[in-house]
């Protein structure tokens, strides 16, 4: 972590699915969450098609930074910075967006690389100090990509961005809000063979000497947490504390795309208007733990926004 002096500090995430909003205490040792917020605004809606973002998921998402920066502000945010990940990253029309999030808050986006993405989330996560001494698997699976992050301690061995994110297959496979068994064995294909054509030639190599711990970041993994527990509100020590097996996820995912929208969107845990990605969301991660094999899927609540604090 860099040498910063006490400083309450936000950042502001978008992504393809959802704006995020951190505002902490940034100490040399520690970073403490004062206050975190999110909204879907989905940037990334109709946006694979022809790589161009929408005029309307342009303005619900501008609109959304905005008061967000008006919310650190009042929370006593000293800076506040604005970061961009896949959709701003892919869109032939970024400029178009990032003139009018500036426009609407005076405010710069940083549009992330793949690469920083998946080291700032590896750095959120050892901003926990449980995390720091072991080899992990860091997996942050967000609306239009997916990063896989192996480390041990503060030394990066491998990080890569993959275009595997839950809005990008839900879109990708068309999906039924009532989807049927064959929509879930068509998303698993779809997956495995991502994982397996492009995942593994890539990271296998680094999975040797085998990981302690994979872990999830973002919010598909904090919500699988809260609908396993059947409990609705953010609680971070639950769902720290939730830790998956293959057969755990299987279970959940099964019972997800079993359900009805209607049923789903009224389901402990998962916010209603989730309730259409957490299919594909849920999925990726399963498939991960099919094709990769890990040792059980931990979680943790300090990604990407907690690195882009901590750097």
């Amino acid at each position: 972590m860099s040498d910063v002096s006490n400083l309450r500090r936000a950042v502001i995430d978008i992504g393809t699915n959802s704006v995020k909003l951190l505002v902490a205490e940034v100490r040399p040792a520690s970073i403490d969450p004062v206050w975190e917020e999110n909204e879907q605004t989905r940037l990334g809606e109709g946006f694979y098609r022809d790589r161009i973002l929408q005029p309307e998921a342009i303005a619900r998402t501008s609109a959304t930074v905005s008061h967000f920066a008006r919310i650190a502000r009042e929370k006593g945010a000293e800076e506040v910075r604005v970061i961009a990940t896949s959709a701003a990253r892919d869109a032939s029309n970024r400029s178009e967006f990032l003139d009018a999030v500036l426009a609407s808050t005076g405010l710069p986006v940083v549009v992330l690389s793949g690469e920083t993405e998946a080291e700032w989330s590896y750095a959120g996560v050892l901003t926990n100090p449980d995390f720091r001494g072991r080899r992990l698997l860091v997996l942050d699976v967000g609306g239009g990509s997916t990063e896989f992050i192996v480390g041990s301690g503060s030394r990066i061995e491998f990080r890569q961005s993959f275009e595997m994110g839950s809005v990008r297959i839900l879109e990708a496979l068309q999906l039924p809000s009532d989807p049927s068994p064959g929509d879930l064995l068509k998303a698993r294909a779809l997956l495995e063979a991502l994982l397996r054509d492009q995942v593994l030639p890539a990271l296998a190599p680094h999975l040797t000497p085998s990981v302690e711990l994979a872990l999830g970041v973002g919010g598909t993994t904090a919500i699988l947490a809260l609908i396993h527990a059947g409990t609705n509100g953010f609680d971070r020590r639950l769902i720290e504390s939730t830790c998956f097996t293959a057969g755990d996820l299987t279970s959940l995912v099964e019972r997800l795309w079993s359900m009805p929208l209607s049923q789903r969107r009224h389901l402990a845990g998962l916010p209603p208007e989730r309730a259409d990605v957490i299919l594909t969301g849920s999925v990726i991660y399963e498939s991960i733990l099919r094709v990769l094999k890990p040792p059980g899927l931990g979680i943790s609540t300090r990604g990407l926004r907690f690195g882009a604090l901590s750097v």
